[in-house]
């Protein structure tokens, strides 16, 4: 069966455990994910213009493709969200998507063609507060309707710390994993705050949170994989 491996990881600005800003480390620990596709959330810097915290030319260094959502200043993504691919992934459109909520929260969203297929993938960090994360989700279903079926896969840090039944209804395309490992604190993980959903005509044939050295210190969160198949394959 072929597989594809998508990756989550809140890079937390690529300030690690120790206080240090090091995008090479955070780079290293992405490059061992063994990764296809990588969804990042707070990869700029906080304050505008919310300058890359993982700078472009690094990135290609290491042979990864930075998509492209329009947001100006040298960030690297929209409201921090962003997403590298390699080896045989081709895009054929981008987007992002505003989410409601009082904090400032987007989303992003590619149309690839992959090794298993057209696929779409939609990376997002939601709110803090469950209300805002319902509305949230609530706003990346009616994306989703506005555009032509895909076989899709939501990834990102979902900041939910109980059961996902209520995710499952805001988003009723996609149904949300039942999560494989704890991410979040990275040192002694206790919550499952990084995840995934797949819609019907994908499944995971394995998924877990990568928890090798440096990733325990990059950053707060651990990364977050899963390997993706067809469901008829």
């Amino acid at each position: 069966m072929t597989t594809l491996r998508i990756a989550s990881y809140n890079l937390q600005k690529c300030v690690g455990l120790d206080m240090r800003r090091r995008p090479d480390r955070a780079l290293g620990v992405i490059d061992a994910l063994g990764a296809e596709i990588v969804v990042l959330q707070e990869a700029d810097k906080r304050l505008p213009p919310r300058p890359a915290a993982l700078p472009d030319e690094m990135v290609a260094a290491h042979g990864w493709r930075v998509l492209p959502f329009g947001q100006p200043g040298g960030s690297l993504g929209w409201h921090g969200n962003a997403m590298l691919v390699r080896g045989g992934v081709e895009v054929v459109d981008t987007a992002h998507i505003d989410l409601p909520g009082l904090e400032p929260r987007g989303a992003i969203l590619a149309d690839l063609k992959t090794p298993i297929g057209p696929l779409r993938i939609v990376g997002s960090h939601l709110g803090l507060l469950r209300r805002y994360r319902l509305m949230q989700l609530g706003a990346i279903s009616r994306a989703l309707r506005t555009r032509g079926a895909w076989p899709t896969v939501l990834a990102g840090d979902l900041n939910e710390w109980g059961a996902t039944s209520a995710l499952d209804a805001a988003l009723p395309q996609l149904k949300f994993l039942e999560p494989a490992a704890h991410s979040f604190p990275a040192p002694r993980p206790i919550a499952a705050l990084d995840r995934f959903a797949l819609s019907p005509e994908l499944t995971a044939v394995g998924h877990g949170a990568y928890r090798k050295r440096p990733a325990a210190m990059a950053s707060d969160h651990l990364p977050v994989w899963a390997d993706i198949a067809p469901r008829h394959a």
